[in-house]
């Protein structure tokens, strides 16, 4: 009996499950007539979504280099399905109109990110528009109109067709925004359909930490190798109000896990031989503008890019395994991270979107100690919003553009030798007032796009073979690059003449520091590596001479040189010397500091002088150590030294480097330092 009663609720299950089959399969082809229909009836909203998608490919190609993935494919075709059912809820004469809109703005999300990939090497945020509309001199515009390419209009292809096959149908009399065998109430319903149908294979596609990734907007070119450009974009414009509302939630956790952490972290800076070893002694630090590690010591027919850093870094402490950890904000991210020892927030930019908090910083720990603290920089105050946030990271004083005679210039601004000669006859008048002072000296002639003037002088990058002088490098970036920081070098080299000639360098040491990489494109140094003077071109992949420049090659290209060089020789003999323990911009206020007899206890970076290994943290997740580099967009690393390493290793610094992204966005976003001593009152 019970096996009877068990078949019966066997066969009605089984039934019941072939009615729901057959109910799904009816709804598929149901929802697939109506969309051939839908189609069929409105071929210019057909073409805008295959052109949107193909638009979203390009762009990928032309960046990412990411052709066919199937995910941004279909990410990108739900947001354009989203958008074309608006198209059917305005009126009838307003719908192409509609079409041509929204159209133009995809082909122009995907230019401007296609441009700003090119200089950035990321995808760009709408914090550049807050930034474009409270910068004039530098950068934003200036820089991009540099960087256009014709190959880069290429997007407009769909907003010319739609017009043409507009054109073509209202002049034979069609209409393509009717609905002749699909009910007008069924159109959005087929839509939708369809985008939850899309939808549900996209999501089934992803890992849950893509989700993660995508909500703290880490890692942008991963965000759109899988959600594409749109999603990426919309997303985007979302976390930018994060600054307004993160004041409304989360606080109190927050505060909660930074307390444990720096209770867990904390501990007493350890002495070593570097200690005090400049205590009292002013400091001129110099934000060198675009300078890579790789330009030291480097020759170019047989002359030295950087005579004058190389005599530096022969006598001083030179660093030469060190990154910036730069982000969207670039050189404002380095002055931030330098200041603070934090990183870069994940979206926007620390100086344009928090600039209305309070900051724990290495310059007022030097304050407290007497030290006044100033910064010099010959553009206008309001750039990168340095007016503000200079005074929100300690600095006393900020000599801007306003305090320059602008009398010689090269690209953006005032040459860095009128920039040099002026600032010394300041820091003159500083050295008379205080006993003490530490100043930040920012150049600005090394600056993107490197264009050539007359004022850089000669230095050829050519190849000279056999009696024989070969182009080589000439007109092209990366020449041009090597060209101006050449002038830039001798800049530098100006400065420590003069500090040394009016008797400041007897008490002053001198921080040389590169903001940033150059942001020049791998193919570009593919060019300076593999050059075949016989034919003017790059060698063969398979000659035996070629170097293959690869992702992990182009990262670690990215370093750049950490010098502290004083004028005792006596100093210099027993203290001077190659630290190549792996270090971060995070690392330098704690390196510096333990030199200074200060300590700033909120630093995420630290003192690498004795350490063996260390990690330096991207904003995108992206690590470095003395042993790997972690790529965190293909979860895969390259190890730099062939040693072996425990089975934890990759995974312990992949989640201190989320740990030390958190926490440090949390601190930002949640104006943790708007406490005086938030540490010492939350316990």
């Amino acid at each position: 009996m019970k096996k009877r009663v068990k078949k019966k609720t066997s066969l009605k299950q089984t039934k019941k499950s072939k009615n729901n089959v057959e109910k799904i399969k009816d709804f598929l082809l149901s929802v697939c007539k109506n969309a051939k229909n839908i189609l069929v009836d409105n071929k210019l909203i057909l073409l805008y979504l295959i052109g949107a998608v193909i638009n979203g490919i390009l762009l990928r190609t032309f960046t990412i280099g990411k052709l066919l993935n199937f995910r941004p494919i279909l990410a990108d075709l739900i947001i354009s399905l989203i958008f074309v059912s608006f198209y059917f809820l305005i009126k009838k004469e307003h719908r192409f109109g509609y079409l041509i809109l929204i159209s133009l703005v995809s082909t122009i999300v995907c230019i401007a990110n296609v441009i700003y990939y090119f200089y950035y090497s990321s995808f760009i945020s709408i914090t550049f528009f807050s930034f474009a509309l409270t910068n004039h001199d530098t950068g934003g515009s200036n820089v991009l109109g540099s960087m256009i390419n014709i190959k880069f209009f290429i997007f407009f292809w769909l907003t010319i067709v739609l017009l043409i096959m507009h054109a073509i149908d209202k002049k034979k009399n069609n209409n393509d925004m009717t609905f002749k065998k699909v009910k007008k109430n069924d159109v959005l319903k087929t839509i939708y359909s369809w985008v939850l149908i899309i939808l549900i294979i996209f999501l089934s596609s992803l890992k849950p930490v893509d989700f993660g990734r995508l909500h703290s907007q880490w890692n942008r070119e991963y965000l759109v190798s899988r959600f594409g450009v749109y999603l990426y974009q919309i997303n985007d414009m979302v976390r930018s109000i994060e600054p307004k509302m993160s004041a409304l939630f989360g606080k109190d956790k927050a505060y909660k896990e930074i307390n444990d952490f720096y209770d867990e972290n904390n501990t007493k800076h350890e002495k070593n031989e570097y200690t005090d070893l400049f205590k009292g002694k002013n400091v001129i630090a110099i934000h060198a503008e675009s300078m890579q590690q790789v330009l030291m010591n480097m020759k170019i027919n047989g002359r030295e890019v950087t005579p004058n850093l190389n005599k530096l870094i022969s006598s001083g402490i030179y660093f030469d395994n060190f990154y910036s950890q730069v982000s969207f904000g670039t050189s404002s991210d380095t002055e931030f991270t330098l200041a603070t020892s934090l990183l870069p927030v994940s979206s926007g930019t620390v100086f344009i979107n928090y600039s209305n908090r309070e900051y724990a910083s290495f310059y007022k720990e030097l304050k407290a100690n007497d030290y006044y603290i100033f910064s010099m920089h010959a553009n206008t105050g309001d750039f990168w919003n340095r007016n503000i946030m200079h005074q929100k990271l300690g600095y006393d004083y900020f000599y801007d553009k306003a305090e320059y005679d602008i009398d010689e210039e090269i690209g953006f601004g005032l040459s860095d030798r009128s920039f040099i000669k002026q600032s010394v006859e300041k820091i003159k008048e500083i050295n008379k007032e205080h006993k003490k002072f530490y100043g930040t000296l920012i150049t600005l002639s090394n600056h993107t796009p490197f264009d050539y003037n007359e004022l850089f002088g000669e230095f050829p990058v050519t190849m000279t073979k056999n009696g024989k002088t070969y182009p080589y490098m000439t007109d092209t970036k990366l020449g041009n690059y090597f060209v101006s920081a050449h002038y830039a070098d001798a800049q530098l080299g100006l400065l420590v003449e003069l500090l040394e000639k009016e008797g400041i360098m007897d008490d002053t040491i001198i921080m040389i520091y590169g903001d940033h990489d150059a942001r020049i494109a791998t193919s570009m140094w593919n060019r300076f590596y593999n050059y075949d003077y016989k034919t003017n071109d790059v060698l063969k992949a398979d000659s035996p001479k070629y170097k293959e420049l690869d992702y992990y090659w182009q990262e670690i290209n990215r370093r750049v040189p950490l010098i502290i060089w004083t004028s005792d020789k006596e100093i210099q003999n027993k203290y001077g010397k190659t630290i190549s323990t792996v270090m971060g911009m995070y690392d330098v206020a704690p390196t510096l500091g333990n030199m200074l007899g200060v300590q700033n206890k909120y630093a995420l970076g630290s003192d690498i002088i004795d350490k063996k290994d260390n990690l330096v943290p991207f904003p995108n997740g992206n690590y470095v150590t003395n042993y790997v580099y972690y790529n965190d967009n293909k979860d895969e690393y390259k190890q730099l030294k062939n040693i072996p390493l425990s089975a934890n290793y990759i995974k312990r610094n992949k989640e201190k480097t989320q740990k030390y992204i958190d926490i440090s966005n949390d601190i930002i976003v949640y104006n943790y330092f708007g406490n005086k001593f938030p540490l010492e009152e939350n316990k």
